[in-house]
């Protein structure tokens, strides 16, 4: 008689053990890194009213590097907070450029709670405004801009 072959051998059921662990073993951290980067670009979105206020302090005049919060009106900047964001510092540095520092908490991400993302925000006249993000968080966790 004739023997019909039934379920799967050990061999193949190891293949694809070893198959779905190497997939897990590529998702898991570029899904940790994509987690990451979502929880950094929060800077960007409590930063804009700052920007937006340094770069209308620099067309009407008033920027100087004694601009604060309090000259562009906006909140302490301990009162600019959300779940991931500990504070947002409005500064100008010159009457041209101004910067805005954002620090990082709760991410659960080693390097990133507690340091800071910087976006320097530089004006010429008659030219757009340009901005430039740095800061202590990792390079590949910061935002474009």
């Amino acid at each position: 008689m004739n023997r019909v072959q039934k379920g799967f051998t050990l061999i193949e059921l190891m293949i694809v053990v070893a198959i779905i662990g190497i997939l897990a073993a590529i998702a898991i951290p570029a899904y940790q890194d994509y987690t990451a980067k979502a929880k950094v670009s929060e800077a960007t979105a409590l930063s804009t009213i700052p920007k937006a206020a340094i770069v209308v302090a620099y067309h009407s005049g008033s920027l100087s590097a004694a601009t604060d919060n309090n000259a562009l009106g906006l909140n302490v900047p301990t009162a600019i907070t959300s779940k991931y964001i500990a504070s947002v510092t409005a500064a100008g540095i010159d009457p041209s450029s101004g910067s805005v520092t954002v620090v990082m908490q709760n991410t659960g991400v080693p390097g990133v709670d507690g340091n800071t993302v910087i976006y320097t925000i530089s004006c010429v006249t008659n030219a757009a405004c340009n901005t430039v993000v740095s800061g202590t968080v990792p390079t590949k966790y910061l935002p474009k801009t």
